[in-house]
């Protein structure tokens, strides 16, 4: 290469600035832009361990819902209308039990009665209960039941069929007797129909004698007064 040749170009060189602001503008578009996306990837399969945990969480569910249902199903109130309780009834409450013989026998006028004891009745514990019929609404109406106060007689609680806030409930000890009364409050109504009246109460072990219980009812009607009463089996 000639002298003349290598002056030019050391002189070229030596005249050269670089643009910077436009070096600095190229830098700033290649950082703005965004990288090419990455294919996606296909989702792993679930591990074994994973899909047997599922499993059994579901069987898990599917059994604590049906035990929830069977204990659900299982919890029924007791039948035979409702109770007033003076305290809780130790044993469940079972249904009125029909009249000796399956009937209830005639009394005066529109109304007919009859006393029993309830066949769950036990060794500890006793629901006496006082069955009416009438043929015609009543305007009033007393039902007595008496206890005698033999072999550790204690109440548990009473109830009756007919509406709770109808009638007047007490259980007290009355001349040797335990006395449940339940008075119809003055306005309401007995409607024509069979009704219960039932008192509960614990009493020593073993075979209570109840020869001395008995019962009344007492009502008015359009015709006016009528009473029944009765008494009940003398044991168990």
């Amino acid at each position: 290469m000639d002298e003349d040749l290598r002056e030019r170009l050391r002189t070229a060189a030596a005249s050269h600035r670089p643009d910077r602001a436009r070096m600095l503008a190229r830098i700033e578009r290649g950082m703005a832009e965004e990288p090419p996306a990455r294919p996606a990837r296909a989702p792993r399969a679930p591990m074994p361990w994973l899909r047997v945990a599922g499993a059994t969480a579901a069987v898990c569910g599917v059994l604590t819902a049906g035990a929830f249902a069977v204990t659900s199903a299982g919890r029924e109130e007791p039948a035979g209308g409702q109770r007033v309780a003076a305290e809780p009834a130790s044993p469940t409450l079972a249904p009125p039990s029909p009249g000796r013989g399956g009937a209830l026998p005639a009394g005066k006028g529109p109304l007919w009665s009859d006393g029993s004891l309830n066949p769950n009745s036990n060794d500890y514990w006793a629901q006496s209960e006082v069955t009416v019929k009438t043929d015609r609404p009543l305007s009033a109406l007393t039902v007595e039941l008496r206890i005698a106060l033999n072999g550790g007689v204690a109440t548990t609680g009473s109830w009756r069929s007919l509406p709770e806030q109808d009638f007047a409930v007490s259980a007290r000890e009355e001349d040797g007797f335990l006395v449940y009364r339940w008075t119809l409050k003055p306005g309401r109504s007995v409607p024509t129909g069979t009704h219960t009246f039932a008192g509960q109460y614990n009493h020593a072990e073993g075979t209570r004698d109840a020869g001395r219980d008995d019962y009344t009812a007492r009502a008015r009607a359009a015709a006016g007064p009528v009473s029944v009463g009765g008494d009940f089996s003398a044991t168990r």
